[in-house]
């Protein structure tokens, strides 16, 4: 096996940048990245609005009485605005307002990466200090690792904010995150199971999955780096499409017809099983697809946060004082050279 001559041998126990760079560092296009992201967000926003426009002319297309349709339909219009904005636009604007670590570096970069990551734990530690001091019964955070971080951050204490929000991290703020997943993933199925419909599906989908991914950010107190939000908003999209597809299936009869002679002879039996089938696979779907990117978006925040943790500690071998003596001493060499020529 041969060596790498990259890679540079750890000293006192410390990772050097160059063997963070070589392990964890990856080539990535931020530029295509964000475009990526606001392609994904377009494309999930015109979905919601081809649903949520449909679902309004149904109801302006309804066989109601003295023109009650109109209204219906005005006042399903209004409810269709007020969801997308509070249900979709509101959740992406507060996710991207959330401020990310920065842990894809090399060694141009490690230091100044150091320094906004060290800037982003303060905010964090300031953040989680101010929701468990003014908001009531929240319950998100232990109070006693909060009171050491509030210690540590008044005292400046890097290596004791480091400690508590790891601890925070790997403790109850991942168990609360899992909660949430379950009681999202669990509303998702029980609402797909009674609507029925695939483009109340979709929708259901789309507006939770979001909400979803925005309370776990907001419980972790920041967002996963944008390469990771292109995949997360990917997700959603697909989640989506996937129950608007589910929606149009015939899964349940494709089963009952399965089913042979048992049903045979009894529609009303089988147009039973048939539908209690539908909705049972669609709601099951529909909540494991949630869990999947509730999951997924525990995984990246956790990542980055390992990754910062480590990048904290590495060995940068040559500080910005110690490349400015150099200069000066190249500087003074040249000048104590020209004053010997000149004498």
């Amino acid at each position: 096996m041969k060596k790498n001559k990259t890679a540079v041998p750890e000293e006192n126990g410390k990772m050097t940048i160059y063997e963070y760079e070589q392990k964890f560092s990856k080539r990535e296009n931020l530029r295509a990245a964000r475009l990526f992201i606001g392609l994904f967000i377009a494309g999930i926003g015109v979905f919601l609005f081809f649903c949520l426009f449909s679902v309004t002319m149904r109801v302006f297309e309804m066989e109601l009485p003295a023109n009650i349709n109109i209204y219906a339909g005005a006042g399903a219009a209004a409810l269709s605005v007020l969801l997308y904005i509070f249900l979709f636009i509101v959740p992406i604007v507060k996710i991207f307002k959330l401020n990310h670590f920065v842990t894809n570096v090399n060694a141009k970069t490690a230091r100044a990466a150091q320094k906004h990551n060290r800037q982003v734990r303060h905010e964090l530690a300031d953040k989680i200090i101010d929701v468990t001091d003014k908001v009531d019964g929240v319950g998100w955070y232990d109070c006693e690792i909060v009171g050491k971080l509030a210690i540590a951050r008044k005292t400046g204490n890097e290596k004791g904010i480091n400690d508590s929000l790891t601890a925070l991290y790997s403790g109850c703020v991942k168990k609360n995150a899992k909660d949430m997943i379950l009681k999202t993933s669990v509303k998702t199925a029980m609402y797909s199971a009674i609507s029925q419909t695939n483009k109340v599906d979709a929708l259901l989908v789309a507006f939770l999955n979001i909400q979803l991914v925005k309370d776990i950010m907001f419980l972790y107190g920041f967002r996963p780096s944008d390469p990771k939000l292109v995949r997360i908003f990917a997700r959603v999209l697909q989640n989506s499409l996937i129950a608007y597809g589910l929606g149009g299936m015939k899964l349940g009869n494709t089963i009952v017809q399965s089913m042979g002679n048992v049903v045979k002879g009894i529609p009303i039996l089988g147009a039973a099983i048939s539908t209690v089938v539908d909705s049972s696979v669609q709601g099951l779907t529909n909540g494991v697809l949630t869990a999947v990117i509730g999951h997924q978006t525990i995984k990246y925040l956790s990542t980055e946060y390992r990754l910062q943790e480590i990048l904290d500690g590495i060995e940068i071998e040559e500080t910005e004082e110690e490349f400015a003596e150099t200069c000066n001493e190249i500087e003074k060499q040249l000048k104590n050279g020209k004053l010997a020529k000149a004498s």
